[in-house]
């Protein structure tokens, strides 16, 4: 049977779900969290051993929704888990591998550039010294992408290759979210 491919890229991460479950156990009465849960203590404490390969756990909750974000889409799962521990969801950008290193000095121009955009697309809607709910819209999804944009640009510079953010800047329409016209 081929292997499945995870969702979680576990080996980026400093644990695995049960790992996480154990150390969240340490703040929180397991027999307390499974009152309220609905669920026995013990399941509870499976949840924080290994599931896989001979351990003794059982599958928690966090395989589940990993499970759910890789055979569905991942980005709505992981704005929905986010969202509901009061935070935004922020994709990382692919690795690029290969290649010679490229330009600082494009990659700089090319966050601030998507800074500038963000506050271009404030301003705009402050004009009138209010935001309506569709500018308060844009304004989220500027947001984000700037999110996103800086950290692309943050594991350029961990890297020493800004190829991925010089190769969307030379595309057409690349800036992900389209710029306002200039006056």
């Amino acid at each position: 049977m081929a292997a499945r491919r995870r969702f979680c890229d576990t080996d980026a991460h400093d644990m695995k779900s049960h790992e996480l479950i154990r150390e969240l156990l340490q703040h929180a009465n397991a027999k307390q969290l499974a009152a309220e849960m609905g669920l026995s203590a013990s399941l509870i404490y499976k949840w924080a051993e290994p599931g896989e390969e001979g351990g003794s756990g059982s599958v928690n909750p966090l395989d589940r929704v990993e499970q759910l974000a890789r055979i569905t889409d991942g980005a709505r799962v992981a704005q929905w888990v986010s969202a509901c521990a009061g935070g935004y969801y922020v994709k990382s950008p692919q690795a690029h591998t290969g290649g010679a290193p490229h330009s600082l000095v494009v990659a700089s121009h090319e966050i601030i550039q998507e800074f500038a955009d963000m506050l271009s697309t404030v301003s705009a809607a402050a004009l009138d010294n209010k935001i309506t709910k569709a500018e308060a819209k844009d304004i989220r999804a500027r947001w984000q992408h700037l999110q996103s944009v800086t950290e692309e640009f943050v594991r350029g510079c961990e890297q020493g290759d800004f190829g991925p953010i010089i190769e969307k800047h030379q595309q057409p329409g690349a800036h992900g979210i389209a710029r306002r016209p200039t006056a």
